[in-house]
């Protein structure tokens, strides 16, 4: 994806939530709170392309045809 459309989709609300859940779990896990920059670098990388694929499927279609071009 590239950053244009990373920020597009850090816009929702939804996502932020889904990044705050991710701060929340990966922190309990390491004992410290790994800051909401390494979430949402993590949560980008592992989740949100499955993300954009159940909850805005035209969009996720839309840029995995672009790539193919």
């Amino acid at each position: 994806m590239k950053i244009s459309d990373l920020r597009e989709l850090l816009k929702d609300k939804r996502v932020a939530e889904e990044i705050n859940k991710h701060l929340w779990i990966e922190s309990q896990k390491a004992g410290y709170s790994i800051g909401f920059e390494r979430a949402t670098d993590e949560w980008l990388r592992l989740y949100a392309a499955e993300w954009m694929k159940y909850h805005q499927p035209e969009k996720y279609n839309m840029l995995k045809d672009k790539k193919k071009r």
